[in-house]
């Protein structure tokens, strides 16, 4: 993969350059403020050399709010291609819903005191780049919100809704499998049963998937 990082942390940045790096992967820029990374995905785009994701701090200079956000947001418009991670200390909901509304395939948002895990946080990078969408379970949770209406939601079963919250976590149907501890083909079943119960038609083909994450998250 070719990676872009924004980071303001001069240690972090650099710790993960060299992670990526170890990994056989191609750090093209490591930068640290939003202005800068928009600027240098614009100038690698018009090389013909558009990376593949963009790991992006959300709380950067100089207000250390939400540059890294709206980084993240105008680099989807320009680039919707282009993979995002926002890899942030904090949870902030309203960044993530607006990432998500624009699109979520190709994104992630992980914690960074939660990624205990080099493996999986390039294997996140990976599916990232893939098109797939990953969040971390504190994440989803708090997208959740507090209450829902009758959207179908309401009428899926214990079990599916485990299956769709993983799914929401960007998990496959093998990596549910194996977490929940069924075969490959329950997990389908649930999966077909939860795109019927929301109402989502089979001519949308692999977008339900992602539909049904959105509809999940109430974005």
């Amino acid at each position: 993969m070719r990676l872009v990082i924004a980071e303001d942390s001069a240690i972090l940045r650099d710790g993960l350059v060299a992670l990526v790096t170890r990994r056989g992967h191609e750090v093209v820029a490591a930068v640290a403020d939003g202005d800068e990374l928009v600027a240098r995905v614009a100038r690698l785009a018009s090389e013909d050399a558009l990376p593949d994701v963009a790991v992006v701090d959300i709380r950067m200079p100089p207000t250390f709010t939400d540059e890294g956000l709206r980084a993240a947001l105008a680099l989807r418009a320009a680039h919707p291609d282009l993979g995002v991670l926002l890899f942030s200390q904090y949870v902030e909901t309203r960044f993530a819903s607006e990432l998500l509304t624009g699109g979520a395939r190709g994104v992630g948002y992980l914690l960074k005191d939660r990624v205990a895990d080099v493996g999986e946080f390039v294997d996140a990078l990976t599916r990232i780049a893939a098109g797939q969408t990953v969040l971390d379970p504190e994440v989803v949770s708090q997208l959740m919100g507090a209450s829902r209406s009758d959207d179908g939601l309401a009428r899926l079963t214990p079990r599916e809704t485990e299956v769709l919250e993983l799914m929401a976590q960007g998990r496959s149907n093998s990596a549910i499998a194996e977490a929940l501890f069924l075969s490959y083909g329950a997990v389908e079943k649930n999966v077909t049963s939860i795109f019927g119960k929301l109402g989502l038609p089979q001519d949308a083909g692999d977008h339900r998937r992602v539909l049904a994450v959105l509809r999940y998250l109430k974005v």
